[in-house]
């Protein structure tokens, strides 16, 4: 045990009695920049898509939606806070696999049955 964690289980004990020795419910971390109202409009935003002509994207980046946050709330949020929040919407970053410009499906699909089974 580390001497200053024993140290103020002392002063608790000498303050508060017994009760001061019972675990604490405290806020763990930096409390979230947008209020809930907030973070289910972001959450809209994202559902509903950019609009070119308002937000002059045509698909949201986390910078994007940082850029749009400060304008509308006033909160300013780093990317990675951003990213935060919509992870903590239930969003995930979907990115599409990119294809050659001259594949032939035909021929994926018989190199596929061309291999021997595993």
């Amino acid at each position: 045990m580390d001497r200053q964690t024993l140290r103020d289980w002392v002063h608790r004990y000498n303050a508060e009695g017994l009760v001061g020795l019972s675990d604490r419910q405290g806020a763990v971390g930096p409390k979230r920049r947008l209020s809930p109202e907030q973070e289910a409009e972001v959450a809209e935003w994202v559902r509903r898509g950019p609009d070119l002509a308002e937000h002059g994207v045509v698909r949201w980046r986390r910078a994007d939606l940082a850029r749009v946050i400060e304008a509308r709330f006033g909160v300013v949020l780093a990317e990675r806070s951003v990213g935060d929040v919509l992870r903590r919407l239930g969003f995930r970053r979907l990115v599409a696999r990119p294809r050659h410009p001259g594949h032939d499906a035909a021929a994926q699909a018989s190199f596929r049955q061309a291999l021997p089974p595993s």
